[in-house]
Formats: structure tokens, sequence, C-alpha cells
């Protein structure tokens, strides 16, 4: 049900450390006005409707089906939100799941753990955080990581996000790593706006200061530059998390850039992390992304163990489900590491997780229309 890209030992001896162990689930949602840039990111058919794409997919993640939502799933061009296979694997299996808003314009309607951030500005004026939220966020990160794994004796962490626009600033952090990317990352077009992600990158990283200096001094002050609120949650939390369980960073392109910093910040500070307790979870629509380059960017990273479910969409039922095997909308909410979980955890074929999202994906449109 799933394939290891890179680093076999490593990816391997995780999967055999943590097979038939049970996930707990963290979403950390954020947001960056880079989100806003026409035609920036498909996750939301207008810049209007990707302001609530994080909380709509909160909502369904942590509700399900039901009669009315305050926030509804919006529109996308093609396909449907991938929290349909997240919350099918969920749903069915009664995975724990921990909902934190690490800087929305508009708060979830479901319970929610604050951790009072703030949206970032557009990654172009270099200024996309202030330095002392950023150091404060992953402070947090640091304490929640390590209180989801102080009792997790048979439990591993996957940690997921929801940002609209978040692989343009994974970018951001890629290239002032210094980490070759450009043509790499993926999006949720069917094909990458490479070009696009680039020339915003390039002007956020001059606006910074930070342009062509590859060995950023201050990792904070590169995230405080040209990032998202949801990164340096992230960081923290995988980097405490490791040091008593299995972490599995449950995304394409944002989580191998959130990878990245955890080494740099590891490599330049203090703190410490378990590297082999840590992976990348992603779907095989990510990592055989022809328009990107996800096996060359991991390679680029050195070290990550990339995972990816085999789950395939080809002879469903419903067309909004096929159009992912035309390249949209690919991965969100930790869609592929809820799918590598179906099978590491609960023994699931690709048989009955095509069922599971059929019938989540049916009761919806059922009750909605």
């Amino acid at each position: 049900m799933f394939r290891i890209y890179t680093n076999q030992l490593l990816g391997q001896k995780w999967v055999k450390n943590y097979q038939g162990y049970l996930p707990i689930f963290a979403c950390i949602l954020g947001f960056t006005d880079t989100g806003l840039i026409p035609g920036i990111s498909a996750a939301g058919a207008t810049p209007e409707s990707r302001k609530y794409t994080a909380i709509a997919d909160a909502e369904f993640l942590i509700n399900g089906v039901r009669s009315s939502y305050k926030y509804q799933l919006p529109p996308l061009h093609q396909g449907v939100s991938p929290v349909f296979i997240t919350r099918a694997v969920i749903e069915d299996c009664n995975i724990p799941i921990h909902l934190f808003n690490a800087g929305l314009p508009i708060p979830p309607a479901v319970s929610y753990i604050d951790l009072k951030g703030q949206p970032a500005q557009c990654l172009t004026t270099g200024k996309a955080l202030p330095i002392s939220l950023v150091y404060d966020l992953f402070q947090q990160g640091l304490n929640w990581g390590q209180n989801l794994s102080k009792n997790a004796t048979n439990n591993y962490l996957i940690i997921s996000e929801c940002v609209v626009g978040g692989t343009t600033t994974a970018l951001a952090i890629l290239t002032g790593l210094g980490i070759d990317s450009n043509g790499k990352v993926n999006s949720s077009h069917p094909n990458c706006n490479h070009e696009q992600k680039e020339l915003i990158v390039k002007k956020g990283l001059k606006n910074s200061g930070y342009y062509n200096f590859f060995q950023p001094i201050n990792p904070f002050q590169l995230v405080a530059a040209v990032c998202d609120p949801m990164q340096i949650v992230v960081a923290g939390m995988a980097i405490s998390a490791s040091r008593k369980t299995g972490v599995m960073l449950a995304g394409g392109t944002q989580m191998l850039a959130v990878y990245a910093l955890i080494k740099t910040i590891i490599n330049t500070s203090q703190y410490k992390a378990n590297l082999d307790n840590i992976i990348v979870g992603t779907t095989r629509w990510v990592a055989e992304d022809l328009t990107g380059d996800t096996v060359g960017l991991a390679d680029s990273i050195g070290t990550v163990p990339l995972l990816a479910s085999k789950l395939n969409f080809s002879n469903s039922s419903y067309q909004q489900l096929k159009m992912y095997e035309q390249g949209y909308v690919k991965e969100g909410v930790g869609a592929g590491g809820a799918a590598i979980a179906a099978s590491l955890s609960f023994n699931w074929t690709q048989e009955k997780l095509l069922n599971s999202i059929e019938n989540l994906v049916n009761n919806y449109h059922r009750i909605i229309n």
C-alpha cells in the first residue's frame, strides 16, 4: 500500500519499528497572503475562496458528513479536497485528532488548540512574520510535541498541515537554505507553476536580504522573512516528539521543506532531534509528479526517507476522484500520511481504502445536494 522512494534503509527501519502501532494525528492550520496571489494555488477556485479552505477542511476533518456546515468545502476547479481521504481513514479507524490554529484569518468552527499565531504577510514583502512570534510558535511546537509523545509507547505521531500557498513558502525555505529546489516542488495545479513560484520567492528573499545568502546564520530569521506560521510549529513539534517516538511528516513539498528546516535548526542551535525517527509520508501523485521532482528534492535535502501511498483512483466511480490521476490536487490535510497509516497500522487494502473514501464522497454529495 506504500512505497519507500528515498533512504531505503532508514525508511524500512522506521516501518519495521512502527508497523502495527496506532497513530496520533495532528493537523496544523495556517495562512499566508501568498495564497491570495492570482493563479498561485488551485486549493480554492478564487483568491477569496482560498481564505476559507483551511477552516472548511478543518470542519470536515473533525465533523465528517453533516447536514450543514458553517464553512462548506470550497469548490475547486477540478477534483475534491484531499480531506476526504484523511477523514475516511480517521473516521473508520477512530484515530485521535489534535487540531492546531497556528495563524488563520478566521478561526475554525470546530474545537481547536489556539497557538495565538497570525497569518503571514505575502512572502514577497520579506517580512512574513514577526521574529518574536516565530520563536514563540517554535516553543509551542516543542511543548506540544513533547506532550503528544510522552505516553506514546505504542503510538507514532502523524503531523499534517493545511496552508493554501504553502508549496510556495516551502520553496522559499528551501531556496533560502541553499537547497537545489527550482523546478522540483509540487503544486495543486496539474502542471506546476514553477516560474511564478520562483519569481515570487526571488522577490521575497531579495527584499528580506537573504537572496544569494545560502547559509543563513539564523533559520528562525529566514522563517520570519518568507515563510508561513505552520512550518515553524511543525518543526518544533517534530523535533521534540522524535526524541520519544516515530514522527511522520504528512505532506509533500511542504513537509520536505520542514524536514530541511529541522536539519538546519538542530545543526545551528542547541536543539536536538532523533532524525532516525522522522520520515515524510505523501501520495504517489506527489512522489511521481512529472511536473516536479519530489524524489530529486528529497535527495538534495539528504537523509530523509520519503514514503508515498500507492492509493489509485483510476477505477473510482467518481469523476472528482479520477481527477487526481490527471494531476489535480494531489495532497493536503495529511492525505498521504493517513493512507499510509491505513496500511501500516490497520492492514487496509487498496480496495478497502477506496471504498471508504467513495462512501464518504457519496454521503457528502447526497446530503449537500
